[in-house]
């Protein structure tokens, strides 16, 4: 058993834990809604641009830019992996590496080459143990207090260099989709060549759509376009990251804070019952010697 001083040490960390545990709960809270609307902002932006691609890639007959219709080729992938630069949320981190794990296991199965673009010191330190040698760089945002477009711009512009340069065929990019506090999806988007949604496709068979006409040409607007898309949707994933990353740090902090207070009370009771042992067996002593005289 251990001694009431120990007990007494035990309970004051625990309690010192929560206090820090709840701070950083409220302090997540905060950030949250500031994280979420800028998500929620971003989106029909990023949308839009997608449905404008797709109209502008349905009326391309020839000739199509490398960055709609790929090199060709299928043998070098990029996997763009974006998670947090700390810890203590859960598992917003891991459900993001797991993911894009098992994406390259696939691939490596295929035959085909990796290499890995990291971005957030977390999913780094997760991907190294087994795929060191696939990373070709990282890309830390710590001392970024506010994400603008200019992150997401810069990465953008990463990756369409190494695509210039011939490094990959096809670059993926993984992150994690916030709905709640409680949900946020992993999700891996392709970004070269460009994935035109299904759901673009459909409505186009299934009936007469708007006919446009561009000026400039629909060649020149996508060689401006396609490139901006890039940045766009790497913006929105770290602003989606953001809202994801902070509610799953307010969830997780929420229930270190009670299993801290239930630690609390197992050990108070605990402390309470040896207490009233070393009472009762005291007064026994008291009483035994009395009685002896």
């Amino acid at each position: 058993m251990p001694s009431l001083k120990d007990l007494r040490n035990r309970i004051s960390s625990v309690k010192a834990t929560q206090k820090i545990t709840k701070a950083m709960q409220m302090v997540a809270a905060a950030k949250l809604r500031r994280a979420q609307a800028a998500a929620e902002a971003a989106r029909p932006y990023a949308e839009r641009i997608e449905k404008v691609l797709a109209n502008l890639a349905g009326g391309v007959s020839s000739g199509a830019p490398v960055l709609l219709s790929g090199n060709g080729r299928d043998e070098t992938h990029l996997l763009v992996v974006a998670t947090a630069e700390r810890g203590l949320c859960g598992a917003f981190n891991s459900s993001i590496v797991r993911l894009a794990r098992e994406h390259i296991q696939r691939l490596q199965g295929q035959g085909k080459t990796v290499k890995i673009l990291c971005v957030g010191k977390k999913g780094y330190d997760q991907l190294r143990r087994n795929y060191e040698k696939n990373i070709i760089e990282l890309i830390e945002l710590r001392g970024v207090r506010q994400l603008g477009f200019e992150q997401g711009d810069a990465i953008g512009r990463k990756v369409i260099e190494l695509f210039e340069s011939g490094e990959f065929d096809v670059a993926t990019l993984f992150f994690s989709r916030f709905k709640s506090v409680i949900q946020q999806f992993p999700t891996a988007l392709q970004l070269i060549p460009a994935q035109i949604s299904a759901n673009e496709n459909e409505a186009a068979a299934a009936g007469p759509q708007a006919y446009y006409e561009y000026e400039p040409g629909q060649d020149e607007i996508l060689a401006t376009l396609l490139p901006r898309n890039i940045s766009v949707q790497i913006f929105r994933a770290l602003l989606e990251n953001a809202a994801s990353e902070q509610g799953a740090r307010m969830s997780a902090m929420d229930n270190a804070t009670r299993n801290a207070g239930d630690m609390i009370k197992k050990q108070t009771t605990l402390y309470n019952r040896s207490r009233q042992a070393i009472i009762t067996k005291e007064l026994i002593e008291i009483i035994s010697g009395a009685e002896a005289l």
